[in-house]
């Protein structure tokens, strides 16, 4: 295996080597650090706040149920030394159905929740990854690391390759040169949570 990785290794700098007989420019690369870029990032703040408050209603809906179905067993608890046979067996299907039910809606607000945030976090994804693109090609870079990422490649790096200030100021420049836009009223409630935050 430890062959194979120094075999691998060795094609892909062979094939970074220049060409014999022709020069070619050395690879440029460069890293970014994206959680410094989503934290900075224009209208992620925004994008967060209402994530909130529509995941707040569908917090209090899950709430709600959850009283519910705490109710109808302590009441059920109660009169059970009460109750016949049949009694008994009819109130415990229906605490039965009621916590199926429970649990279903409370799994699909919780889609609905991760599919709002992902509808929210995905328009500044798509900015964030544009910047870091145009000045990928503008100054001539091969690759772009990600040194924040959850198993970063990067073990040590020059500070002057980071261009994560430059991803910002482009996003923040495009941000100010957008016209302000106010988010669609008619837009339909939140939907499901757990990607990443924004």
């Amino acid at each position: 295996m430890r062959l194979f990785s120094r075999a691998a290794v060795l094609v892909l700098v062979a094939s970074l080597l220049p060409a014999s007989g022709r020069a070619q420019q050395p690879l440029k690369l460069a890293y970014i650090n994206s959680q410094q870029i989503l934290a900075q990032a224009p209208g992620r703040a925004e994008a967060e706040a209402q994530y909130e408050r529509e995941a707040g209603t569908y917090r209090q809906q899950v709430q709600r149920m959850g009283d519910s179905l705490t109710a109808l067993i302590a009441a059920y608890d109660k009169e059970a030394v009460t109750l016949s046979p049949t009694a008994k067996e009819t109130r415990q299907k229906a605490i039965r159905d009621r916590e199926s039910s429970y649990q279903r809606r409370a799994q699909e607000l919780e889609q609905r929740m991760g599919q709002r945030q992902q509808e929210l976090v995905q328009p500044i994804m798509d900015k964030v990854q544009q910047a870091i693109n145009d000045i990928r090609v503008e100054e001539g870079y091969a690759m772009v690391f990600d040194a924040a990422a959850a198993a970063p490649v990067l073990v040590a790096a020059d500070k002057s390759l980071d261009i994560t200030d430059k991803v910002l100021a482009r996003l923040r420049s495009t941000a100010s040169a957008a016209p302000a836009t106010k988010p669609a009223a008619a837009q339909r409630a939140p939907a499901g949570v757990r990607p990443p935050k924004p």
